[in-house]
């Protein structure tokens, strides 16, 4: 292998981007994600939740590939969709839990249970600002 591609050409990248570099980035449907989501001290239609949808329908590919990363531990979109996502102990579907604290505080995510952690922030400007930071860090 490290004859066709040199160590030090790969070294430069981090796990999370070779794995992008060699599957290249994912069709993820955000309506199947949606669709296959669970809400802990949340509800569907709060503010919160409601402003994370309409951000993630605007990202773009690469960054939809990385919060699917940040939250599952891979960009892989599984074969028969959201409905069939693995966590540590089996099927899990994603959830997004309501996090107490600061509204400067970053998302946090646990991709053992395929779980984004956020926090109530004030606006849509300030969770799309703190999103894409976590997702870039």
């Amino acid at each position: 292998f490290w004859e066709i591609v040199p160590k030090d050409l790969l070294e430069m990248f981090n796990d999370n981007e070779l794995e992008l570099l060699i599957s290249g980035l994912p069709d993820i449907d955000i309506f199947d994600l949606k669709a296959n989501t669970e809400y802990v001290g949340y509800f569907s239609n709060s503010p919160v939740i409601r402003w994370f949808w309409e951000i993630l329908t605007e990202l773009n590919k690469e960054d939809k590939a990385r919060l699917l990363q940040f939250c599952t531990g891979t960009s892989k979109v599984p074969l028969e969709g959201f409905k069939a996502l693995q966590g540590v102990s089996g099927p899990q579907k994603f959830q997004i839990h309501k996090s107490y604290g600061a509204s400067s505080l970053l998302p946090t995510a646990h991709t053992c249970f395929n779980q984004l952690d956020l926090v109530e922030y004030e606006s849509k400007e300030k969770l799309k600002e703190r999103l894409l930071l976590a997702l870039h860090e």
